[in-house]
């Protein structure tokens, strides 16, 4: 997606001064404080996961503003402040995590077994022909509680940590300091009639530049074998395949948050195609990962393991799936293009 000259008829296409830039992060600020207190209140007609969610929402838009524009802010305190801020989102995000990972292998498992792995699931459709649907129905139940152990657990101590985090001085300090932006946001000297654009485009460029990167030749397949023969391997390390398209859901989240910058009330929904498919390709991604730890668990059985081996297989090609479906999304943003 090259950079584009100004259009006269684009929105985008005069100077956006810097202090769009403070307006956007006072409004952020702002949502952070309301979710705050709607978190310790319990109340105001929000749960509290909602709340949580806020926070995390508002924490990501100022650090990747911050990210992006920091040339124009003063930046002793951006490099203090945006650590804290991913510290924030990321210790927020793990509980949902961990949650929605175990749905979506247990369904998964019901989906290709055939059988219910939770009492009060859904039926499904029916397993897949490609694997051994009496032999998978084995070990499909004692796999979906040898994963729901573990995983819950991990969820368990993700909400411990993020309680803790929630009521540390860490945390605190970090509110005091969204406290004051929301009222002063400190810019560097001559910032305020600076032009956002050069910056906001540069997010683009490096967006772009990661993209070009990706193998989307080998996406367009609906199948990719080198990818499924690293993932059954005993080696635990995270699949060399996927850090790139990690990159480029960070880099794509920040090009989207900078264009709510410059123009808050327009929305690309090719863009948000795009991301919705490189979540759910680090989603399956991560399920995949967890299905291969579970398979490594010592003494289990051996049916035990054969269903999380096709646990595993059929969530590597739910990564393929969402590769091939970014790379489809993109090249309609590409050639929309003008």
């Amino acid at each position: 997606m090259a950079h584009r000259p100004p259009d006269p008829a684009d929105p985008a296409a005069g100077a956006v001064p810097g202090t769009a830039l403070a307006d956007h992060l006072r409004a952020q600020a702002t949502e952070f404080l309301r979710a705050l207190r709607l978190h310790r209140e319990g109340g105001a007609g929000a749960e509290p996961v909602d709340a949580v969610r806020a926070l995390r929402r508002s924490a990501r838009r100022i650090s990747g503003s911050l990210h992006t524009f920091r040339p124009l802010l003063d930046p002793t305190w951006s490099e203090s402040v945006r650590p804290e801020l991913s510290w924030l989102s990321g210790t927020l995000a793990l509980e949902q995590a961990y949650a929605a990972r175990l749905e979506r292998l247990l369904l998964a498992l019901h989906r290709l077994s055939g059988t219910p792995v939770l009492p009060a699931q859904a039926p499904g459709p029916a397993p897949s022909s490609a694997t051994e649907p009496g032999k998978l129905a084995v070990g499909a139940a004692k796999a979906g509680a040898l994963l729901e152990r573990q995983l819950t657990l991990a969820r368990t101590r993700a909400h411990s940590t993020a309680l803790r985090a929630l009521g540390g001085s860490r945390f605190h300090a970090l509110a005091d300091t969204v406290a004051l932006l929301a009222s002063e946001v400190p810019l560097a000297p001559g910032a305020a009639g600076a032009d956002l654009r050069p910056l906001a485009a540069a997010a683009e460029e490096r967006l772009s530049a990661a993209v070009s990167a990706l193998p989307l030749v080998t996406a367009g397949h609906p199948y990719n074998a080198e990818a499924l023969v690293h993932g059954l391997s005993p080696d635990p390390a995270p699949h060399p395949q996927d850090a790139p398209w990690h990159q480029v859901r960070l880099l794509l989240r920040l090009h989207r948050y900078a264009r709510e910058v410059l123009h808050a009330d327009l929305m690309d929904v090719r863009l948000t195609a795009a991301g919705q498919a490189l979540d759910r390709h680090r989603d399956a991604a991560e399920a995949a990962t967890a299905a291969a730890e579970a398979a490594r668990t010592p003494r289990i059985a051996p049916a035990t393991a054969y269903a999380l081996g096709v646990l595993h297989a059929d969530q590597r090609h739910e990564v393929e799936a969402a590769r091939f479906a970014f790379q489809q999304s993109w090249q309609k943003q590409t050639v929309g293009t003008p």
